[in-house]
């Protein structure tokens, strides 16, 4: 019995079956509160403590999802191939604004973890916390960190979507660029997502947002560190 909870068929079945289950309610309630992923995790979370499935088996079953984050994003690259022209008319802005946002991400993450007395390698987990996943938990590795502990990020990304367009709405920002480039810089994947609900330029600019920030964080975290070490 234990082989098979701890079998990559398993893990794979369970992990595909919550979330579906997750995204029924969610259709079936519509409350934002509800979001698939922010039900699943917990759900996943209690399952297999309760089965008794370790850490490392859930990550191996789970594999192929987690392999599947990268080409999901680089897909999103056809609806760059659509906005293009958008793309080019506003270059300087959309690099000027990943770049700021960049810098203060980062800089807020090392100085509140440090108020609070975090150690080195929580800080180092935190800080690609406006990049999506994957690159995230590169970055966190290379910089010391701890990938498992900067996989958090996805909160960030369950609150930016849940919450981002409400702000962007009571702020009165219309600008679709705008509202493209603040769900993809501070929210990812999932806030590229609620971007796409909004609108193809929102959604185009979102995910350029996710690859510009993941490559601006990946080169500014160690030259960060190297300033305010």
């Amino acid at each position: 019995m234990t082989v098979l909870l701890n079998s990559e068929i398993f893990i794979l079945t369970l992990v595909i079956g919550v979330y579906l289950a997750a995204v029924w309610l969610f259709r079936k309630t519509r409350l934002s509160i509800l979001n698939p992923l922010l039900v699943s995790i917990p759900v996943l979370a209690l399952i297999t403590h309760f089965l008794g499935i370790s850490y490392e088996s859930f990550e191996k079953g789970s594999r192929i999802i987690s392999f599947m984050l990268g080409p999901t994003v680089v897909v999103l690259g056809y609806l760059l191939y659509e906005q293009i022209a958008q793309l080019k008319e506003n270059a300087v802005s959309i690099i000027t604004s990943v770049f700021v946002g960049c810098i203060t991400g980062v800089l807020s993450v090392i100085f509140i973890a440090r108020y609070f007395g975090a150690d080195h390698a929580l800080i180092a987990s935190l800080e690609p916390k406006s990049v999506t996943t994957p690159i995230a938990m590169s970055i966190a590795e290379r910089s010391g960190g701890i990938p498992a502990i900067a996989a958090v990020v996805i909160v960030v990304g369950i609150f930016g979507g849940l919450v981002g367009p409400f702000i962007l709405e009571r702020l009165g920002i219309k600008s679709r660029i705008a509202r493209g480039l603040a769900l993809g810089s501070a929210a990812h994947g999932l806030g590229t997502a609620k971007a796409m609900e909004l609108g193809a330029v929102e959604g185009a600019i979102s995910g350029l947002a996710i690859g510009v920030m993941g490559i601006m964080t990946a080169i500014l975290v160690p030259v960060i560190e190297l300033f305010i070490a």
